[in-house]
């Protein structure tokens, strides 16, 4: 061991079993440097090199640097990580210091270092508390007795003004979780260097988007090459030109409206890539509404871009109890050109308060965001999403493609119940330049509505009517009844939903794909996972009632590609049951606006009045999240932990990940093996996890404690469970078959 005294801030044994130091005054000056980049883009360069200079200031505090000199082994990478049994804490002096010396607009630097490892507290009841207790002012004292260099402790000139920030008291708390991006990110990059440097040398792709450009530009021409010449291909070919024209307008807000089949997905990242070259974007994010459908979103751009796509989503995440530097160092920061990522890890981490979370937020500054099937916006978080896409497209560069073939009715309006009011989007420039024209022109179906819409049909009766078509689709509300419709059915008939693993839905929907194509009879039972981003074409489908957006989706897989004149959409009342309350809440706003209505069910411009009434029906901020993030002007008091609890698209305490033993088309099951194996002597690595995201189910959290009760399951890590009995799993229906079965279970 080493007898150099100097303060150190991270200490690990080399191959030798020598021990190499990181010297304290390099780091908070490296991450300094680094933050102040990061926080350049949007203004804010001054306070982020202040919060990197003080963010570890606590660790020349001689209890911490004799803890660290202490510790030996693997735990030697986790022993600047305070917050765990034995370790020296040391977050709190770089926050008091920042208060000493810049008064009450301190605190938010306080925020920032006091929450580097433990993620953003709430001011009240939280960190206030913290900074009024003798155990941190003791922390303060210690620090400064050991004489940390002046050009740590120093302001230089420093002069804050909180009248600049961007969005003023509604900006606020995104622009300090900006800030704490900046610093976390630089913390952990800096820590990496020291700690790996080969993985820091490997970390980042040079983001190069006029070369990707190219690329697509490649692809797309080999692509037109080898289509057929029907009229919607034409059309296709007409979006995609429309996309590119667009591109070179100012950026801001936009949307991209077009019928379902018409190549938004290509025609949306032209734009991208196009608008990113003109304006110097320096990345662009693809935003996805499901995990069911984001690998072959990736797929599709991996194919075009290679590795210069990273797909990210919430699957692979650890729990933050579980997390150590290690597993933080392994979660993306989004520095790469294209993230194909979810809804739910893109809306939850601009209101997350964790560190892995936020530490990815600078590299939105300048980017270009692409929101796929923006009517799935959750109507009660509605409210917030649209605040701060707002704030990212007027103060951090950002232009944002709201791209679906039922544009949700996001602008605002005033009611009589200021409660139901909304404060929209304004300014959004449609990308399309006459959106009626093009979904007459790809008009490919005839909707048929029932004749009574309170009067349902029994199971029996639509089974019937569905075995008279030779191939036909059948998109229910709920798991369950996909599973009660499918019994029903012929032994040949396919069943889709979220209860069949990654792997085994992907196996069916090419088994599905292969049948149309050779005019092999195919009758399909799903849930609604059929209505983004699966590319299906059948002549018929018969659709639940449900919300209208939902209906116009379930029509994109009839006729797709137009080789009939008209393809035929039957809506039908299914059984009365429990229905999730946002299902329930868009069938009554259907009727509501079809009731009466003689124009085309489909007819764009009921689209309006449909979400209209969807969105008055809900409260659009059901958790308050506006109110726990409005700062208090004086006290600069903001309630992040708490927001970022609340603001949860999926509760992630009622939901459980399950592993399941899919062997795959051959019965073998060698994949699933060697990756349990793998899981159970390497523990949850990130790429590990990703492929088994493939073999994954999720279910209530308290069926699969029920389940592991009685030997079905086994937890093989916190919070992930691996099927155990070989007859949990159904070749043909997923996880719990008969006996098994739950009502909570098979809702969704």
């Amino acid at each position: 061991m080493t007898h150099d005294t100097s303060p150190i801030a991270h200490a690990i044994p080399d191959d030798s079993g020598n021990w190499r130091l990181h010297p304290l005054d390099e780091h908070l000056q490296a991450v300094a440097g680094l933050a102040a980049r990061f926080a350049t883009p949007f203004g804010a360069s001054a306070w982020a090199e202040l919060a990197g200079r003080w963010h570890d200031l606590g660790k020349y505090r001689p209890p911490f640097q004799r803890y660290i000199r202490a510790v030996t082994g693997l735990e030697a990478r986790n022993a600047h990580i305070e917050g765990r049994p034995g370790r020296a804490p040391h977050s709190t002096a770089g926050a008091l210091w920042a208060i000493e010396r810049l008064g009450p607009l301190g605190r938010v630097l306080a925020y920032l270092i006091a929450s580097h490892h433990a993620g953003l507290h709430d001011w009240s009841g939280g960190l206030e508390a913290r900074l009024d207790e003798e155990n941190g002012r003791t922390e303060l004292a210690e620090s400064l007795a050991q004489h940390p260099p002046p050009d740590i402790l120093d302001t230089r000139g420093f002069q804050p003004n909180l009248n600049a920030i961007p969005g003023g008291r509604d900006g606020f708390a995104l622009w300090v979780r900006m800030l704490f991006s900046c610093l976390v990110d630089a913390d952990f990059l800096d820590t990496e260097a020291f700690m790996d440097p080969g993985k820091a040398q490997r970390r980042g792709i040079p983001t190069n988007l006029s070369c990707l450009l190219v690329r697509f530009d490649r692809a797309m021409a080999e692509l037109t090459a080898d289509a057929d010449p029907t009229p919607v291909n034409r059309l296709r070919a007409e979006i995609l030109h429309a996309c590119r024209t667009m591109a070179a307008e100012a950026p801001g807000l936009f949307s991209l409206t077009v019928p379902t089949g018409g190549g938004k997905t290509l025609a949306s990242m032209a734009f991208a890539l196009e608008h990113a070259r003109r304006f110097g974007k320096r990345r662009i994010l693809y935003v996805i509404p499901y995990t069911s459908i984001i690998e072959q979103t990736a797929d599709v751009f991996r194919s075009i871009f290679g590795e210069a796509v990273i797909e990210h989503h919430s699957n692979a995440e650890s729990r933050p109890e579980d997390e150590t530097q290690r597993s933080r160092l392994a979660c993306e920061n989004w520095d790469a050109p294209i993230i194909v990522t979810t809804s739910v890890q893109f809306f939850e981490s601009l209101f997350a308060a964790r560190t892995s979370r936020c530490r990815k937020l600078h590299n939105l500054v300048d980017s270009v965001v692409v929101i796929d099937e923006a009517q799935l916006l959750p109507p009660a978080f509605l409210q917030p999403i649209l605040g701060v896409l707002k704030l990212l497209t007027q103060h951090y560069g950002v232009s944002i493609v709201l791209s679906t073939a039922t544009q949700p009715a996001l602008a605002s309006r005033q009611y009589v119940d200021p409660q139901r009011n909304l404060n929209g989007l304004e300014d959004v420039r449609e990308i399309i330049p006459d959106p009626d024209a093009l979904y007459r022109q790809l008009k490919r179906v005839e909707v048929r509505l029932p004749a009574d819409w309170h009067s349902p049909e029994s199971w029996e009766s639509l089974a019937q009517r569905l075995m008279e078509h030779a191939s036909v689709l059948a998109i229910v509300n709920t798991r369950r009844h996909a599973r009660e419709l499918f019994r029903l059915m012929p032994p040949d008939t396919l069943h889709l939903s979220a209860l069949l693993c990654g792997a085994h839905r992907s196996r069916i929907i090419a088994e599905i794909k292969a049948r149309l194509k050779a005019g092999t009879p195919t009758r399909v039972i799903s849930t609604q996972l059929v209505e983004a981003g699966v590319d299906l074409d059948f002549p018929v489908v018969y659709r639940a009632l449900a919300g209208l957006d939902s209906i116009a989706q379930a029509a994109g897989r009839c006729n797709r590609e137009g080789r009939a004149e008209r393809g035929e959409v039957v809506i039908f009342v299914p059984p009365h049951g429990r229905l999730p309350d946002m299902v329930k809440r868009g069938i009554d706003a259907t009727i509501g606006t079809l009731h009466g209505e003689s124009r085309d069910p489909l007819d764009r411009a009921l689209f309006d009045r449909y979400f209209e009434r969807l969105y008055h029906a809900c409260d659009l901020d059901e958790q308050r999240i506006g109110e726990l993030l409005t700062v208090d002007g004086r006290s600069l008091a903001i309630n992040f932990q708490t927001a970022a609890k609340r603001f949860r698209l999926i509760q992630d305490e009622d939901s459980a990940p399950v592993i399941v033993l899919y062997p795959g088309p051959d019965g073998a099951g060698a994949t699933i093996d060697v990756l349990l194996r793998t899981l159970r002597k390497d523990g949850p690595e990130r790429w590990l996890m990703r492929k088994l995201q493939r073999y994954t189910v999720n279910i209530p959290r308290r069926e699969a404690l029920r389940l592991m009760g009685q030997g079905d399951l086994e937890e093989v890590i916190p919070g992930l469970f691996v099927q155990v009995s070989d007859t949990l799993y159904d070749a043909r229906l997923g996880l719990l078959p008969e006996g098994a079965d739950s009502g909570a279970i098979l809702m969704v």
